[in-house]
């Protein structure tokens, strides 16, 4: 284990010291109910500033949204980016706040801070979205259907917690802001520079700058069933599986089921056909693999990092100095399979090797490759694949 692991993992146990201990946040409010930490962070320092936030805004291929509060209905307005100079210039001089999507694929202090929450499964990161708000910004009571670690970056955000919300939970009329109508507070809270507040799926909360302030949401992938079974579904037939698939056939007939009403019996037959085809486990789990490791943004190409002394002409493995360094590029995901033979999922891929290699490149998100050990032909191969497809990036 590796100094900064020890350092990560010492910082995330005194995070949790006054509520049990790591393990007991994972079994008592990792979904279930939220945590407030103090200085969770001390001296936390934004490594952004909100001109550079706005800046990356006006990037193409950059997620962001604007959120204007009003005194009349609608009382939130939204507009998705790229902007303009022109568009911050006509912002009011306060009730709006600026959102940006995934800025750890783009800046590397903010990717820094992935390193802090390794006691959850990496894969299951989402991206570190940032929100920069003018005085008593906020984007209105809202809830989300994820988990999120809300990192006070700058200035002060007071956050008032409210009730579980589901689909079922009346929401106002207007953008796509999940804002519940009838918001009942239950706590409040104001954050500092430093201060992280955890917050379950489907926990209300509404926050509320006073004075200019940035908050960091390091957001975690929370798919529905419906996505699950749609990216299921592509995946089996991508795999030509129909010629390997269960077939429909009827249950049992009676004359009484010939009928224009669908007989329940049908509909029992259909669920277990569905059943026993995913009762593959093996073959489930590969398709999650590549589910759980698909980059947020595919489409984008993945640029080699510039720091990187990988190219398409790079040198093979095997000529690379023991003390040279792998590390993940800021978009892609690794997470290892195990198996005979286990698997290593990096980006929607799976690529079959032992399991030591694949746990420790999913792992860590820096190396040296001497910290690899021995790997053979087939694992040396794989490493010059992820360095040319911009997966990994190598630094001498």
């Amino acid at each position: 284990m590796s100094k900064q692991t020890v350092a990560n993992d010492s910082l995330s146990r005194q995070w949790f010291a006054n509520c049990g201990g790591l393990d007991n946040f994972l079994a008592e409010y990792w979904q279930r109910k939220p945590l407030l930490i103090r200085q969770a962070l001390p001296n936390f320092s934004s490594p952004l500033e909100a001109d550079e936030l706005a800046g990356l805004a006006l990037e193409e291929d950059i997620e962001s949204r604007l959120i204007i509060e009003r005194a009349t209905s609608p009382y939130w307005t939204l507009q998705c980016g790229p902007f303009t100079d022109a568009d911050f210039q006509k912002l009011p001089p306060s009730h709006w706040t600026l959102l940006v999507q995934a800025v750890d694929q783009w800046i590397p202090d903010v990717n820094d801070l992935r390193r802090h929450f390794d006691f959850l499964p990496q894969w299951r990161i989402d991206d570190i979205m940032l929100s920069y708000a003018s005085d008593q910004g906020s984007v209105g009571p809202h809830f989300d259907q994820y988990d999120v670690f809300l990192l006070q970056g700058q200035g002060q955000r007071r956050w008032r917690l409210g009730q579980y919300c589901d689909t079922d939970t009346p929401l106002l009329k207007g953008p796509e802001l999940r804002i519940v109508e009838s918001f009942k507070q239950s706590e409040e809270w104001l954050l500092e520079p430093g201060d992280m507040l955890y917050l379950p799926p489907g926990l209300a909360h509404w926050g509320v700058a006073e004075g200019e302030c940035m908050t960091y949401s390091i957001g975690f992938r929370a798919p529905s069933a419906t996505e699950l079974l749609s990216d299921l579904a592509t995946e089996l037939l991508s795999q030509n599986a129909v010629t390997n698939a269960l077939i429909y056939r009827d249950p049992p007939l009676t004359s009484t089921m010939a009928k224009g009403t669908i007989d329940e019996q049908f509909i029992d037959e259909v669920r277990n056909l569905l059943l026993r085809q995913l009762d593959d486990k093996a073959q489930l789990a590969k398709w999650f693999a590549r589910f759980m490791t698909t980059r947020k943004y595919p489409d984008l190409a993945l640029d080699v990092d510039p720091d990187s002394d990988a190219d398409e002409t790079h040198p093979p493995f095997n000529t690379f100095d023991s003390s040279a360094v792998l590390s993940h590029h800021p978009a892609s995901r690794f997470a290892a399979l195990a198996g005979d033979p286990a698997m290593l999922a990096v980006d929607g891929e799976l690529y079959p090797c032992t399991q030591g290699f694949a746990t420790t490149l999913a792992d860590n998100h820096h190396l040296q490759l001497s910290e690899l050990g021995f790997i053979d032909h087939r694992e040396q191969a794989l490493v010059d694949t992820l360095l040319r497809n911009g997966s990994l990036a190598l630094h001498i």
